[in-house]
């Protein structure tokens, strides 16, 4: 799953082609991840699929034009002669079913992590192999990203039908481990403006988009890639914060303007700079995408601390002990000092809870027979 990028828009809706490079970070399947099982058999009457253990349309354009690339692709490898296909399984219909473990739809990535699971899933099922990243964009865009572990950015590409525009790893997972990843979840509700439509209505409302796409990205890019290969801390902050800043401002430059921030995203934001101010360094960055969630970049000698910072200014409604899930983090003690030089009013309620965590791989095979989602008569062992 992937969770930090670069907003950009769509130059071509119908085959998710953006109007800019982008890079993102794939967060560790530990805290947060979508599981995806796929079953096909002759017996099945039509393609079916679960989400979060409700029937949803097969239906859908995006989710069709996934289903037909992998079994266009199935079929030419079989064509070409190629080892390794079902033959009779490509005329079977398909059942799937995912589960995410983290909200969906509420600006924490559900769509480029299922897409990309889903995508995954089905080439091993067909057989099919190779790079797979334009096949997730054409799902989700971010999905192309969230094929890969670690670091990755995706090509905007310059050819009309998309086949350039894939996504290319950066740096693995393993390349930066002091780096932490912090979701604080300010609302797990469904947003009120997808992030499809938003962006669309900002691609053809918003001069300043044009601007950033044109003038702003590129050379951040480069700077950024070259703040990842360089563990530069500072630097991967300063870009990270701008860029999300200059996101939120796209939003408000869109006619009518989208506003995916609320009062609580704007606490946590002062919360980060007057922490750093304190510090007189980027200890801390924020981020934000389609949503009011924050998620916090920090390196592991500071998590400790900056989550008492954030369990003072936020206090959990309930156990405490419940607010944080994921990495392990110990419990220290803030100063005086530091509660004077932040200098807010705790907003009880703000934050539901925390996930702690850090860069992680691709999509991964679940071995275990108990773990998949599908029984033995293609349908979802559980539903809701």
């Amino acid at each position: 799953m992937n969770i930090w990028s670069w907003f950009g828009g769509k130059r071509d809706e119908e085959c998710i082609l953006p109007i800019n490079s982008s890079l993102s970070v794939t967060l560790h399947q530990d805290q947060l991840k979508t599981t995806t099982t796929v079953a096909c058999s002759r017996s099945f009457q039509e393609d079916r699929i679960w989400l979060n253990g409700k029937e949803e349309d097969i239906n859908q354009p995006r989710l069709q034009s996934c289903l037909r690339e992998i079994r266009r692709l199935a079929r030419k490898r079989r064509s070409d002669g190629e080892g390794g296909v079902d033959l009779a399984g490509l005329s079977h219909k398909v059942h799937i079913c995912s589960v995410n473990n983290f909200p969906t739809a509420a600006g924490l990535a559900s769509s480029a992590a299922g897409y990309a699971c889903l995508v995954y899933t089905l080439a091993r099922v067909m057989g099919v192999e190779g790079e797979l990243s334009a096949v997730a964009r054409q799902g989700s865009g971010s999905a192309c990203r969230s094929m890969y572990g670690g670091f990755v950015q995706w090509i905007m590409g310059q050819r009309e039908d998309g086949k350039d525009s894939v996504a290319q790893q950066v740096e693995p997972e393993t390349h930066w481990p002091e780096l932490r990843i912090l979701v604080l979840v300010v609302s797990a509700e469904r947003k009120p403006v997808g992030s499809t439509s938003g962006m669309q209505t900002s691609v053809e409302t918003s001069s300043l988009l044009k601007h950033r796409s044109d003038s702003v990205v590129p050379a951040r890019m480069k700077e950024m890639i070259d703040a990842v290969h360089r563990k530069d801390f500072a630097a991967f902050a300063e870009l990270t914060m701008k860029d999300s800043n200059q996101f939120h401002a796209i939003c408000l430059d869109t006619y009518p303007p989208i506003f995916y921030l609320n009062d609580v995203s704007r606490h946590i934001i002062n919360l980060v700079h007057h922490y750093n101010q304190h510090y007189r360094e980027a200890r801390v960055a924020y981020t934000f995408d389609a949503g009011p969630n924050a998620v916090i970049y920090t390196l592991q000698q500071h998590v400790d601390e900056f989550l008492q910072v954030v369990k003072h200014f936020f206090p959990p409604e309930t156990n405490g002990g419940q607010f944080v899930k994921g990495l392990p983090v110990a419990s220290t003690t803030l100063t005086e000092e530091l509660r004077q030089a932040i200098g807010m009013e705790p907003m009880v309620k703000g934050i539901s809870y925390i996930i702690s965590t850090k860069a992680g791989p691709g999509p991964c095979i679940v071995e275990e027979p108990s773990q998949h989602l599908l029984g033995s008569d293609g349908l979802p062992k559980e539903s809701a």
